[in-house]
């Protein structure tokens, strides 16, 4: 737990003693899978630093469609808007596993910026990273085709959360092909389709929200824009979504 607050960007440039302070003036809280941490439209109280686990923020649109706008991993900031006098959270925060963090509620937070310099500075920071963030999600969603996006999130998801196995790299984490294609802004049939090809060609394996990478160097090189079979596209003309 230690390591992890000293880790954290929100406490960077703090001494340990101040670390645990900011620390003493949250509530520590676990949320079940499947269970939310906030909900969508729900009044932003409180700013979340994930501990331990996985958590999911995804937004669903009146048409019943949901977007999963990033996956969260421990020493992360969730549900800053919670610091600023934001209204509602703009997403839920969905535990993808046993999840445990630190929450701040959006006074006390006020506070420990105005007292902690370092830490309202590394708030700033974050917010513009977080910016960055959705401008290249923009990118990817206008320029990219849609097996390069997937390729993509899974390269980001291996590195955080992948474990070397007999066979390659497992992505640790309850995923399914739905999941997978709202976090990549497509459909379920489009992923489905394009990861039963990669399938096919022996560069990843699937089960029951398991994916395992079985052919990183490939994967890699669909990543950058090459054709999962050379003189293959496997795109629906890159306007899938």
């Amino acid at each position: 737990m230690t390591a992890l607050l000293a880790s954290s960007p929100l406490l960077k440039g703090l001494t340990r003693a101040q670390s645990r302070a900011v620390a003493a003036a949250a509530h520590h809280r676990t949320v079940e899978p499947h269970g939310l941490f906030f909900r969508q439209g729900d009044p932003a109280a409180r700013i979340y630093l994930l501990l331990t686990g996985e958590v999911k923020l995804a937004e669903v649109h009146p048409d019943g469609q949901e977007v999963i706008h990033r996956v969260i991993w421990p020493g992360e900031v969730f549900g800053g808007i919670a610091a600023w006098g934001e209204a509602v959270y703009p997403v839920s925060a969905e535990a993808m596993q046993t999840s445990e963090a630190f929450a701040w509620e959006g006074p006390t937070m006020m506070r420990l910026l105005e007292r902690y310099p370092s830490v309202a500075l590394n708030t700033l920071h974050l917010m513009i990273a977080r910016v960055h963030e959705l401008q290249n999600r923009v990118t990817e969603l206008t320029a990219e085709r849609v097996e390069q996006r997937l390729a993509r999130a899974l390269r980001r998801l291996a590195v955080h959360v992948g474990r070397r196995v007999d066979r390659g790299t497992l992505i640790d984490l309850p995923l399914s092909r739905r999941d997978i294609a709202e976090l990549t802004g497509t459909t379920l049939y489009t992923a489905s389709r394009i990861i039963s090809h990669w399938e096919a060609l022996g560069v990843v394996e699937t089960g029951r929200e398991r994916v395992l990478i079985v052919r990183p160097d490939r994967l890699d090189a669909i990543a950058e824009g090459k054709p999962a079979k050379p003189g293959r596209d496997n795109d629906d003309g890159g306007n899938s979504r």
